[in-house]
């Protein structure tokens, strides 16, 4: 079996091949910037490798998974699992041999590296007996190796670093093959990128990345103004897997596309200004502006302060009044902290009125809680952290208000659950007092902040062990859930 692709074709128009079988004990660095068609390389090596090796993909930006479409990729979502399930997911891909592609762009820089480094470690830790060849494809490789610390806090930045460094340097005994690919060398780390021996360089501009390019590619250094020159899509390639000399290849079409595609220019809207000006502000020319708070009472005269507090002379005058003025004060204390906890359900239900609201970053919910309690005159934020994510997972299950007795007996049947499953468990309480069917995936999903079913299965499960619920399936599939504490179960669904 022939073990070589066809990556592109040269200058006089001849095909250029790839061994993938030296690409895994050689390595592979790609260089480009934005633009210079560095995924559309990746893309069609890996398209034209699928038959051949198994293939780990880092993708932070979600453009790869579009190959599931067409081969047999699995396609794992990185944002949907924690550190622990990701290590266990790369465990069970080395010992399957399935080729994977991890995306990563539902999660912030920090997220995406500590993600990639948890995969990529679980990859390189797999007992000896999983040590099947397999190629590792990286791409933006200077975010995941980066040559100097930047916003990222400096143990994961170490901890991606070493992931990295463990892939092109130990990882060729264990079967891992590394193919990186970056828009600068000069952001990649070196000793990540000296671990390759072969080498593709497209179109780069900044003098420090043309000089290194030229040095990697064994090329004079005036020479190295040929990579200014370079087209889209054509790179220079250089090592054992491609040629023992630099050759120019232009790359080869693809089979699949990424989901974005390019951005091509399109012709402006055509409007009158003032429709645009309705488009842009109707609503908010149209919302009344808030009520402004009652003027404060006009501060009273010195000499008139003096005259109340000289009349006061009996002790039991003084009593009464203060009795009075201390139920005056509890009772404004009883209103106001009605008023307040109005103000929380009320902000609670208009924020459940967005259907995505729960897929929101927790910071990001918290900051339009407190933005929403300030513009009802409210002093101060009524709930910190920890009791708003509670309380806004009480209300995505539908109990705004947790002292009302009705509650009282579920509250205390959830107590044994973590505050970020007591949304899901609610809704299924709530279903079994109102004798109503057994909430679905999707249901249970939005209310634990999730689109993964496996997630809601395994949410489910947890539940289960902590003998918070008993599940119960018949063979038509249909599922009800009961609540022991309760002594209630969900009607089947």
């Amino acid at each position: 079996m022939s073990t070589s692709i066809e990556i592109g074709s040269d200058a006089a128009g001849q095909p250029v091949r790839m061994d993938m079988q030296e690409l895994l004990a050689t390595r592979l660095l790609v260089q480009g910037n934005s633009g210079s068609g560095k995924s559309h390389l990746l893309r069609r090596m890996l398209e034209e490798s699928a038959g051949l090796v198994q293939q780990l993909v880092i993708d932070p930006e979600g453009d790869f998974v579009t190959l599931a479409d067409a081969y047999d990729h699995v396609v794992v979502n990185g944002g949907d699992y924690n550190e622990r399930e990701i290590a266990t997911v790369a465990a069970r891909v080395r010992e399957h041999r399935v080729s994977v592609i991890l995306t990563l762009d539902t999660l912030e820089v920090e997220a995406q590296m500590t993600c990639a480094a948890a995969f990529l470690n679980a990859l390189f830790d797999a007992p000896r007996a999983h040590w099947y060849p397999a190629l590792v494809v990286v791409d933006e490789a200077q975010m995941f190796a980066p040559s100097a610390s930047g916003d990222v806090s400096d143990t994961v930045r170490r901890a991606s670093l070493s992931a990295m460094t463990n892939l092109m340097c130990r990882g060729r005994k264990r079967g891992l093959a590394g193919a990186i690919a970056t828009q600068r060398l000069a952001k990649l780390a070196k000793n990540v990128a000296a671990e390759a021996s072969n080498f593709l360089m497209g179109r780069t501009f900044l003098d420090i990345d043309m000089a290194r390019a030229a040095d990697l590619l064994g090329m004079e250094r005036r020479q190295a103004e040929m990579i200014r020159d370079l087209e889209r899509g054509s790179f220079l390639g250089l090592g054992p897997a491609i040629a023992r000399r630099p050759v120019s290849i232009r790359i080869g079409a693809t089979r699949t596309s990424a989901r974005s595609g390019t951005h091509d220019l399109l012709p402006l809207p055509q409007a009158e200004p003032e429709d645009l000006h309705a488009m842009l502000f109707a609503e908010m020319d149209a919302a009344e502006p808030p009520p402004r708070p009652a003027p404060a009472p006009p501060p009273v005269a010195a000499e008139a302060l003096i005259e109340q507090i000289a009349a006061r002379q009996e002790d039991g005058e003084e009593g009464r009044e203060a009795a009075a003025a201390h139920q005056v004060d509890e009772a404004q204390a009883e209103a106001d902290a009605a008023e307040t906890e109005a103000v929380i359900a009320a902000a609670l239900r208009d924020m459940l009125a967005d259907p995505d609201c729960a897929f929101h970053p927790e910071s990001f919910l918290y900051q339009d809680f407190s933005v929403r309690c300030r513009m009802q005159r409210l002093g101060r934020v009524p709930l910190d952290l920890p009791a708003f994510r509670r309380r806004f997972a009480l209300a995505k299950g539908g109990v705004f208000d947790p002292a009302d007795p009705r509650w009282s007996d579920l509250l205390a049947a959830a107590a044994r659950l973590p505050d970020d499953m007591l949304a899901p468990f609610i809704l299924i309480a709530r279903a079994a007092i109102e004798g109503a069917p057994c909430p679905d995936d999707d249901a249970l999903g939005r209310a634990y902040g999730t689109r993964s079913p496996g997630r809601v299965r395994r949410l489910v499960e947890y539940m289960e062990k902590q003998g918070a619920v008993v599940v119960r399936a018949d063979f038509g599939g249909r599922r009800s859930i009961g609540i022991p504490e309760l002594g209630l179960t969900t009607e089947a669904d």
